[in-house]
């Protein structure tokens, strides 16, 4: 199963919680886990009509009244609680970029940033909600459309700011936003923080058999536009024609032109972590990248540097899935012995890629299919062909072609 976000009104903690629960995560599940981490908590879902769409609304309340909190006491709260690991996981990194931003912002150290609107136990439960209810529904992909930020100004606990405020403006980086048809403050930084915690690409609407659709209602009940924001459930769709979709070229199109080349790129956000080293030989170097790899990261590799002084030296850099920055920082210092790491967020264009193991004469190969339709090309992974290489003495490369060749001929059967 895999999802999409509709961010067409904005996005904020409770509205991507309702439309979750409206679109089949388990609500039961969901008030257990809140009452896991603090028993006073109480949460209830209502329909509700915005602007003639039916919708789902929720309300959250709790003994306590709205209190600052700061990044260290939230940690504790959901660290000490009896949530699951997945969900404790997941919360913990949605406030570790919020705590981030706001650190960032104001110029303070991430253990000392203070949330207002977003320390209150409402905003807590909506994050740990939100974890949860993706956890229950078990999406392998969810993609996020681009992201209606609102216009105008809003009143914070720090006074009258700009839309988007500057904490959701720099948890967007990277992110497709545009203003949106809501006035005022559409998503929150708490909005923002779950879509770039949770959303693994940002695009368009994934080809899909859709399943199920989830209304979450905003708090506010504007007249002329229908403040929801929808989630759509879906089994993937293979856009090769297996499917009865048409995915020829149109008549008369430029199988050449950039409409069709760009089609199938779809854009996902990407953290990347430099450091610069002169102090390791190239064997270290190597076996650092190796590493690297092997714990997951996008990508890793080197390149030369002349360091202070005049040394020889080496910048190694590190692509990663924006929920892994912290480990992937702490893993680049460990091989590296490095006393910092430089971070930026940014976006990657990709190629809709997928993995399958094919029979071939050789027995059973890994390979990698990246394109949909005519695009769609087939690559032999690089250990099996080694492997095979090593074995039967014929050359890797003429081993990658005769089981590229049988694959297609699997895969494709019609050409």
């Amino acid at each position: 199963m895999i999802g999409y976000l509709d961010c067409t009104t904005g996005v904020a903690g409770d509205k991507l919680l309702a439309a979750l629960v409206d679109a089949g995560a388990d609500s039961d599940a969901v008030a257990q886990a809140l009452r896991a981490l603090d028993p006073a908590i109480d949460i209830t879902f209502e329909p509700v009509a915005r602007a003639g769409i039916s919708s789902l609304s929720v309300a959250i309340s709790a003994e306590e009244e709205t209190r600052e909190r700061t990044w260290r006491d939230i940690r504790a709260l959901v660290e000490g609680s009896d949530l699951s690991e997945p969900a404790k996981a997941s919360a913990l990194e949605t406030f570790r970029l919020l705590a981030e931003t706001e650190a960032t912002v104001h110029g303070t150290p991430p253990d000392d940033a203070r949330f207002h609107e977003v320390g209150a136990i409402d905003s807590i439960a909506d994050v740990v909600g939100v974890a949860v209810a993706l956890h229950e529904l078990g999406l392998s992909a969810l993609t996020c459309g681009p992201v209606s930020v609102g216009q105008g100004t809003v009143t914070t606990a720090h006074g009258v700011l700009p839309v988007p405020a500057p904490a959701t403006a720099l948890l967007l980086e990277g992110v497709p936003i545009q203003t949106g048809p809501i006035p005022g403050e559409a998503t929150t930084p708490t909005g923002a923080a779950l879509v770039r915690t949770h959303a693994t690409a940002f695009g368009p609407m994934p080809a899909m058999s859709l399943r199920a659709i989830g209304h979450g209602a905003g708090t506010r009940d504007t007249a002329d536009t229908a403040n929801v924001m929808r989630v759509l459930l879906g089994e993937s769709a293979d856009t090769s024609g297996e499917t009865g979709a048409d995915t020829s070229p149109e008549a008369g199109a430029d199988p050449g032109s950039d409409s069709n080349e760009h089609a199938e790129l779809r854009i996902e956000p990407v953290i990347e972590l430099v450091t610069s080293v002169d102090h390791l030989s190239a064997e270290h170097l190597a076996f650092c990248l190796e590493s690297l790899l092997e714990k997951g990261a996008l990508d890793a590799w080197c390149t030369p540097a002349v360091m202070k002084k005049g040394r020889a030296g080496a910048c190694v850099t590190v692509l990663a899935s924006p929920a892994e920055e912290g480990r992937f920082a702490a893993l680049l210092c460990e091989l590296t012995g490095t006393l910092g790491v430089r971070a930026r967020r940014i976006s990657r264009h990709v190629v809709a890629r997928e993995s399958q193991t094919v029979d071939s004469s050789f027995g059973p190969v890994r390979v990698k299919i990246a394109g949909t339709g005519s695009s769609r090309r087939v690559r032999a992974e690089h250990e099996d062909v080694a492997a095979i290489a090593r074995e039967t003495g014929i050359p890797p490369d003429r081993v990658a072609r005769l089981i590229e060749s049988q694959a297609e001929e699997q895969l494709f059967p019609s050409g």
